[in-house]
């Protein structure tokens, strides 16, 4: 145990450099390789926890586990991650990032690998709960890190770089996994496995990249702070790594800050949202519009596609033209998501129009989740413990993601209409569903979140 302490344990400060141009030469490459590398890497961590969105209707199909029970499974990723994000963020305040960051990685990999062997409910739904928990040393090591190497006054512009890494994910794993499972290898598997095999040898890429190329605080380089390089007046985003009491005391603060719990709940109603989508939403296309697999996935691909503009777009506003407050931005961005649900749940069944509200819908979600899922609470805490409050917010954040996997799941079976085709005998029993009541449950929460989020107009960020 000592051993796996000290291999997690942030690096001591190395002595300082004293050269004025050498310590901006090194402070300018490493941001540069900080914030790709987040991006990179935490964009190709994420195809390990989408991969079952897109091998559940192949897997019903094949009729190895119902709705419900895809549901239920898709739920268990959702908890582990809800409560491994909360854990971890407290712990990735201690840790040395580049090394907690990529071993989570390839633990992720490892469970993919063994979700690609399981036809058993309760095998499936325990696997997916720990891939679920080891995901969660991602976000909180990537805005730990972020902290470190940018200051507030800069943030809003980096996260978003960063958040892009959601879409870059997602548009991986909804195109490049769904030609494979449409597509697959012969002679080797059956699809829906390939949707696995695929997602672990990335992550495995993944976590080596991190590894190798991740660098934990700017005092370990022999540079100083980043509120003191930066010279922008806020407080140290970390102390001494091995500082426990004051990182405690600082993380403790963090649960009484009364607008922390309505971010958390904000977030909470708008993961419903998002989650809803990029779980049910490839399914929906299938079986309401009419497309085939691959196609609607290439749909959910333009949403995460979007989503990438909107989150650096979020960004630059919200620091620029409202001076790093991302109240008057979360509306904006909360109204570009909602208005776009309104044509793709209730709008015609034109590909074009689809097409166009999805893009709206992904620019506009992407936004807005860069705020809530982090950043605003980043901005009102104290600055030395960023991983906690990236925690807090994530246990609400995907306890409500989570919750809507099973809900939705359980609707959706609920609403079940069985045809038989009367040709014989053995005749084929197809299943149809009624999406009616999900999506109103969908849509009220997004509706929900933004007037929460609207609820903090003045709440500003704390230097």
């Amino acid at each position: 145990m000592n051993s796996i302490l000290k291999f997690f344990a942030a690096g001591t400060d190395a002595p300082r450099i004293a050269d004025p141009a050498e310590v901006d030469r090194l402070y300018h490459y490493h941001r540069r390789n900080v914030i790709f590398i987040l991006t990179l890497g935490y964009g190709l961590g994420y195809v390990c926890r989408l991969a079952f969105n897109v091998v559940k209707k192949p897997i019903m199909d094949a009729g190895i586990f119902t709705p419900e029970e895809v549901g239920f499974i898709g739920s268990m990723l959702l908890y582990g991650y809800a409560v491994g994000k909360f854990g971890n963020g407290f712990l990735a305040d201690y840790a040395n990032v580049k090394r907690f960051f990529a071993v989570g990685i390839l633990m992720s990999a490892l469970l993919n690998f063994g979700m690609s062997l399981s036809t058993v409910v309760g095998v499936s739904a325990l696997l997916w709960a720990l891939n679920g928990w080891f995901q969660g040393f991602g976000a909180p090591s990537s805005v730990v890190a972020l902290s470190s190497w940018f200051s507030s006054h800069e943030r809003g512009r980096y996260y978003g770089i960063w958040s892009t890494a959601h879409s870059i994910g997602e548009g991986l794993t909804y195109l490049g996994i769904a030609f494979l499972i449409a597509v697959p290898p012969k002679g080797l598997g059956l699809p829906w496995q390939w949707g696995f095999w695929t997602p672990a040898a990335v992550c495995v890429v993944a976590a080596f990249l991190l590894y190798r190329y991740l660098q934990d605080r700017p005092q370990t380089l022999g540079l100083p702070s980043i509120a003191e390089w930066s010279k922008d007046g806020s407080a140290d985003a970390k102390p001494d790594a091995h500082d426990a009491s004051r990182i405690w005391k600082d993380q403790l603060k963090v649960l009484a800050i009364p607008s922390m719990w309505v971010i958390a709940l904000a977030s909470s109603t708008m993961y419903i949202t998002r989650y809803a989508i990029n779980s049910w939403g490839n399914v929906y296309l299938q079986e309401i519009r009419g497309f085939d697999l691959f196609d609607a996935n290439l749909f959910i691909f333009l949403n995460t596609a979007a989503g990438i503009l909107g989150c650096v777009a979020f960004g630059y506003l919200s620091d620029k033209m409202f001076d790093a407050r991302r109240p008057p931005a979360n509306l904006i961005f909360a109204l570009l998501e909602l208005v776009p649900l309104f044509i793709i749940f209730y709008g015609p069944t034109n590909s074009v129009v689809l097409a166009i509200a999805l893009v709206v819908y992904g620019f506009g979600l992407s936004g807005i989740l860069a705020s809530l899922g982090g950043l605003f609470a980043i901005d009102i805490a104290p600055k030395r413990v960023a991983g906690a409050a990236m925690g807090f917010i994530g246990i609400f954040s995907y306890i409500g993601a989570g919750t809507q996997d099973y809900i939705s799941g359980k609707l959706i079976y609920d609403s079940e209409i069985r045809v038989v085709f009367s040709i014989g005998e053995n005749s084929p029993t197809v299943y149809f569903y009624d999406y009616t009541i999900p999506i109103i449950f969908w849509v009220g929460a997004s509706v929900i979140s933004m007037l929460l989020a609207a609820s903090l107009w003045r709440a500003k960020a704390r230097d």
